[in-house]
């Protein structure tokens, strides 16, 4: 299950993909608008920055702001930079495999192809969806409900 510090993370980056170009949002203000607890949005923006995702300057004229296109960022490494990899289980990660301490065939376990199969289809839609094509379905929906 996506984390709600993940769901933030990817609510937080919908705030700042709608921005006009150069405009910037302080901590207080992304997380008035995605509803998010600023302690919690702080630390995330943090994760964020380390993975190159946000440019966070301070000052008056400081802010938040996102560090390349948001038709270059993919969701799914977005999630990564949070939560880490997308594998259901570890013995199926691509980045962080560990075989299961009780399995003795690993080559020919059947759950883990089961779970295999299931992180090649997450990620199939996950790393194929940009910040941008999330942040113009959201405005679509929301458009469609009014």
């Amino acid at each position: 299950m996506l984390t709600n510090k993940a769901k933030y993370g990817l609510r937080a980056m919908c705030a700042l993909a709608a921005l006009p170009d150069g405009e910037r949002l302080q901590a207080h203000v992304i997380a008035a608008r995605a509803n998010i607890p600023v302690k919690f949005l702080e630390a995330i923006l943090v994760d964020l920055r380390r993975a190159g995702f946000v440019d966070s300057r301070r000052g008056a004229q400081g802010g938040h702001a996102l560090a390349k296109p948001a038709g270059e960022v993919m969701v799914g490494d977005l999630i990564r930079a949070i939560d880490g990899p997308l594998a259901p289980v570890r013995c199926a990660s691509m980045t962080a495999y560990e075989p299961c301490a009780d399995c003795a065939d690993p080559d020919n376990c059947a759950v883990r192809a089961l779970m295999w199969e299931t992180r090649q289809a997450l990620c199939g839609v996950l790393d194929h969806r940009s910040l941008a094509a999330l942040t113009q379905r959201a405005r679509h929906e929301a458009w469609m409900r009014h």
